[in-house]
């Protein structure tokens, strides 16, 4: 009785400082994040741009591909 009271507070304890040690975590990382707005917006117009030329290079020989595909799904090749 006296060993599982024990192990019962040692259980508890270790929860209170986990909660409290992640808190503290959580506060730190929260006051340290600014954001980088212009670093997102410079990484999306290049994601953009990497599509836009690669469908400029790629998209006819796409196109004759998806349609070939649907012509034998449809049965037509």
């Amino acid at each position: 009785m006296r060993i599982a009271r024990q192990v019962g507070m040692l259980v508890a304890g270790m929860g209170i400082w986990l909660s409290t040690s992640f808190m503290r975590l959580a506060g730190r990382i929260k006051r340290n994040e600014r954001g980088d707005v212009p670093g997102w917006v410079m990484i999306t117009l290049m994601s953009a741009l990497l599509v836009a030329a690669l469908l400029a290079v790629a998209g006819p020989r796409l196109e004759e591909l998806f349609n070939q595909a649907i012509d034998r799904v449809a049965g037509m090749g």
